[in-house]
């Protein structure tokens, strides 16, 4: 019911005169997309649904000032350098949709008013600890997953559909390498699962990566599929 709240409260804007109004069909869409096809609601919450591993984004015009809303949408870690958030990979007309949708809709007619932090004038090292699988895992993995991998991170109670299992024999067993690698990498839409499962292929290295996939193997205590081995482990 919030969520519908929200939306009539956006919808009002083009009569409000606000700085690049939200029109009623654009509020639709962004609000479709956040709900169905986009990882945000992953860790944010907005009109009462969504995780809760960053802040909510129903009031983010309150607390944040457009620019530094745009920023983050843009490049999390330019913004806030090892924050763990990952850098959407999301195309540029869908980004500026909901930047809009969250900005100008979330605070009336004069657009975002909250707080600003200036981006880093240069690129610096993420905090990703290198290859580390454990350490990977740890932070981008395991507000959902579980730091054991059994599912039940703090954040898992809030996702329409339950995190796989890294834990489990038998699920994982199932899965190739390369079927793990390129659903960390893109994230979950692309391969028919969660839209909640964000995607780390702009945040994290293949090695990074294929040291995630290495350390869900000594979680499960597995490997994939025989047929997707290399000859030499078969």
């Amino acid at each position: 019911m919030r969520f519908a709240a929200l939306l009539l409260s956006l919808l009002t804007l083009r009569s409000l005169g606000a700085q690049q109004p939200v029109a009623p069909h654009e509020a639709r869409k962004a609000l479709a997309l956040l709900r169905t096809s986009l990882p945000c609601l992953g860790c944010h919450e907005f009109g009462g649904e969504g995780g809760h591993v960053g802040p909510s984004l129903s009031s983010v015009g309150t607390r944040r000032s457009a620019a530094y809303i745009r920023a983050m949408l843009a490049d999390p870690q330019a913004v806030i350098p090892g924050t763990a958030m990952p850098k959407p990979m999301i195309p540029a007309p869908v980004r500026e949709l909901i930047f809009r949708f969250l900005s100008v809709g979330a605070t009336g007619a004069t657009g975002a008013t909250g707080a600003t932090v200036a981006p880093v004038s240069a690129p610096r090292a993420l905090n990703n600890a290198g290859a580390n699988g454990a350490s990977l895992y740890a932070k981008w993995c395991a507000s959902c997953h579980g730091t054991t991998g059994n599912g039940d991170g703090p954040n898992a109670r809030y996702l329409p559909i339950k995190p796989a299992r890294h834990a489990s024999t038998v699920d994982m067993s199932r899965r190739p390498d390369d079927s793990l690698f390129d659903v960390i990498a893109v994230g979950g839409v692309p391969y028919g699962r969660s839209a909640r499962m964000p995607a780390f292929g702009a945040t994290l290295s293949p090695a990074e990566i294929r040291a995630l996939v290495a350390w869900i193997r000594t979680l499960c205590g597995c490997q994939g599929p025989a047929w997707s081995r290399p000859a030499a482990a078969k």
